[in-house]
């Protein structure tokens, strides 16, 4: 069992402020695990709307959460979203009886019902897989190659994770985006998400994509957002302003968890992938992510201009801007690509992120950082 401190903090300091939390993310990273836990021995009340006999006690839902009190947990909520009218009225009552916490795929049913009705009403936290402050650092390459899914990284082999993540990606196309009302062919989404992670940590270039499909540009780029929406895709913006220079105005695009990266490129074994051409790829999108994931930053792009100057993350934090490139090497090396980011964007700090175990200066406001570290530091500087 690990523990997702953290995260138990963050719902809890949010439960205390708003009616209602909405803990968000792919199927089975945890989230109903989490919500046990929040409630602990507390008297609350659970409902999963994935079991038929909790559907039952929401057939009059209004007669059924009114005279709730306590914390309420209503599991798989985009499968009934007449529910968030209900929520908005109870979470509404002077004095507050019982506070909601609602979990669910991020779907675009979930995102709509919530911001229709619910808007000012509920907080919202992002549930990924594990990080590198929830397992030892040293764990690192397991992390990597298995990704942050509960099942696949505490499997009991690589081959057993392995088995569970392609077993997730099949289910999650046949079953879990049918029940959200998706009706896009598994195979057809399966290729899509195939080719995403073949050009994981490029730019989305939607006539490549609309190309291969033998689709329109428009069904590309439907297919990209509803995978975005659902967690197992990221689109990184780009960053750009007037710096006299051609930027690149579109996306990059990542498939968020690395296990499934690799599931999705087949690839067989972790000394498979050290000789495979998206090795670079795979190690940028895992340290992006343990990036985000611990600078707490919501707002994070790319910069890149036409000319081959490129920063792979800016973050602003407190007001100051930081660069990250990530290096899959032993000895990253100062460039002229990263002289030029800190200089046009001004950057107070830029750090390379590498598998090493020795973090060192690397020059004048550049650090390299190892990825071991890397958590620590980014505490340091939120």
């Amino acid at each position: 069992m690990v523990k997702r401190t953290a995260y138990v903090e963050e719902i809890r300091r949010k439960l205390k402020a708003s009616p209602i939390v909405a803990i968000l993310g792919p199927r089975q990273v945890g989230k109903t695990t989490l919500a046990r836990a929040i409630a602990g021995a507390q008297p609350h009340q659970l409902f999963d709307l994935e079991d038929p006999v909790a559907v039952a006690r929401l057939a009059n839902p209004k007669s059924t959460l009114e005279p709730l009190t306590g914390l309420v947990i209503i599991d798989e909520i985009q499968r009934q979203p007449e529910l968030f009218a209900l929520l908005r009225v109870l979470a509404d009552r002077q004095p507050r009886p019982a506070t909601f916490l609602i979990l669910g795929s991020a779907s675009p049913h979930l995102v709509r019902g919530v911001s229709e009705s619910l808007a000012g009403r509920v907080a919202f936290v992002d549930l990924a897989g594990f990080d590198l402050s929830e397992v030892r650092p040293g764990t690192f390459r397991k992390l990597w190659w298995r990704g942050g899914f509960p099942r696949s990284f505490l499997a009991a082999s690589d081959q057993a994770s392995a088995e569970w993540r392609q077993d997730f990606i099949r289910t999650f196309l046949e079953r879990d985006l049918p029940q959200l009302g998706i009706t896009i062919p598994a195979a057809t989404l399966r290729r899509f998400w195939s080719m995403v992670a073949h050009f994981h940590g490029q730019v989305w270039n939607a006539a490549d994509f609309a190309r291969s499909l033998g689709a329109s540009e428009p069904t590309a780029r439907k297919y990209l957002d509803l995978l975005t929406s659902a967690f197992v895709v990221r689109q990184l913006p780009p960053w750009f302003e007037n710096l006299g220079k051609r930027q690149v105005k579109a996306p990059k695009i990542y498939v968020r968890d690395t296990g499934l990266l690799h599931s999705l490129l087949a690839l067989p074994g972790f000394t498979t992938l050290e000789g495979h051409p998206r090795l670079g790829a795979s190690w940028e999108g895992f340290a992006l992510e343990q990036v985000l994931r611990h600078s707490g930053e919501r707002e994070a792009y790319f910069w890149a201009t036409h000319a081959g100057a490129e920063l792979d993350l800016l973050l602003t934090l407190k007001g100051k801007r930081y660069g990250f490139e990530f290096k899959y090497g032993d000895a990253p090396t100062l460039t002229k690509s990263m002289r030029i980011a800190l200089q046009d964007l001004r950057l107070k700090h830029l750090f390379v992120v590498y598998p090493g175990k020795e973090s060192y200066l690397l020059g004048p406001q550049v650090d390299v950082i190892s990825i071991q570290r890397l958590p620590a530091k980014l505490v340091e500087l939120r």
